[in-house]
């Protein structure tokens, strides 16, 4: 992939390893390893807790972020699948087919804009999941829940409240940041 894109395409590749994936698997896993044990309600019925935590976050924030850095990343395959298949029938029809196998053209260009648009739709997909789940791009530092088994209204504290929101900041804008290389390149190509 790295081989056929432009300088944007090249920083977007530099964008998802060095502040996505490195930082996910470097800090995400500390933040919220431990997310639901340090969910604390200032009552002890039985399952109160429970229900309280599966309401205000319904998706654990670390497996949806994977599943974007995953889904996010897997259109760049549909490039790598499209030249190993030219580099395969070049070599199967011993010639050289194409005028300069390093250029995006034709079927190539096709398959890279596609990219473009299916990297750009999943995240925005997943920047309106987030915000719909959570209610925005926040995390408070006390919920409030009355929701059957509990009795009355209850008060439930998330553990650090200050460095998960700094986090999910990050991780926010690092997505914009991607959709933001995603079009320059996308434009670029097109006006190419």
């Amino acid at each position: 992939v790295n081989k056929y894109s432009t300088g944007v395409g090249r920083i977007w590749v530099a964008v998802v390893f060095m502040f996505r994936l490195l930082v996910y698997v470097a800090a995400a896993e500390d933040i919220w390893k431990y997310e639901h044990d340090e969910f604390e309600c200032n009552i002890k019925q039985p399952g109160c807790e429970n229900v309280c935590f599966d309401h205000f976050f319904p998706v654990s924030h670390i497996r949806l972020w994977a599943l974007q850095l995953i889904t996010v990343s897997t259109p760049s395959l549909l490039v790598v699948f499209h030249v190993a298949y030219r580099e395969n029938r070049e070599k199967h029809h011993n010639q050289k087919l194409y005028r300069n196998p390093g250029e995006i053209d034709g079927g190539l260009l096709c398959t890279y804009l596609i990219s473009f648009i299916l990297k750009i739709g999943f995240e925005i997909v997943f920047l309106v999941l987030f915000y719909k789940l959570y209610n925005g791009f926040k995390i408070p530092h006390l919920v409030k829940c009355d929701m059957r088994p509990c009795p009355s209204s209850v008060d439930c504290y998330i553990s650090k409240p200050t460095e998960k929101m700094i986090f999910l900041y990050f991780l926010v804008a690092t997505s914009c940041l991607c959709i933001i290389l995603n079009l320059s390149e996308l434009t670029y190509l097109i006006f190419k």
